[in-house]
């Protein structure tokens, strides 16, 4: 069995991605690996108004990265004291830089929680983690939803 010295964790803020990180945290206190979590903003598009023509509006994008970039404080600290973590924030589509860092730190494990969308959801908006899988050059946990009791 090949050792796992790191797993990146693409985290969103949603309990789905937090029951992942769950996995990864006990993945990695067994092999005493390095956690790697990612959360990705994706760029705000805005749709052209056919009376004031293309509307930019960048400070949205800022706020959506600073505040992201708070929470991902938050769970690396909470985490540092028993675990090697490193949180990362990005701007892009998910599974395009979910597979970027993974493939430039080198990690032997993606741990990626999903969301369960409906048929018709998945038919429209494709899933992240489905993505990850066909491109990922090492090993993927899916971790599905947990029924919550």
């Amino acid at each position: 069995m090949k050792e796992i010295k790191k797993i990146l964790v693409p985290i969103d803020f949603s309990d789905y991605s937090f029951q992942a990180l769950e996995y990864a945290k006990a993945i990695a206190e067994k092999f005493n690996a390095e956690i790697i979590l990612l959360n990705v903003v994706e760029p705000v598009m805005f749709i052209a108004d056919l009376t004031m023509g293309q509307i930019n509006i960048p400070s949205i994008e800022s706020e959506m990265l600073q505040k992201s970039e708070e929470k991902m404080k938050e769970i690396t600290d909470s985490l540092k004291n028993s675990f090697k973590v490193n949180g990362i924030v990005k701007l892009g589509k998910p599974d395009r830089e979910i597979i970027e860092l993974a493939n430039i730190e080198k990690v032997d494990l993606i741990v990626i929680g999903t969301h369960g969308h409906s048929r018709v959801e998945h038919l429209l908006f494709g899933s992240t983690a489905e993505k990850v899988i066909r491109k990922s050059n090492c090993s993927v946990l899916i971790v599905k939803p947990f029924a919550q009791s």
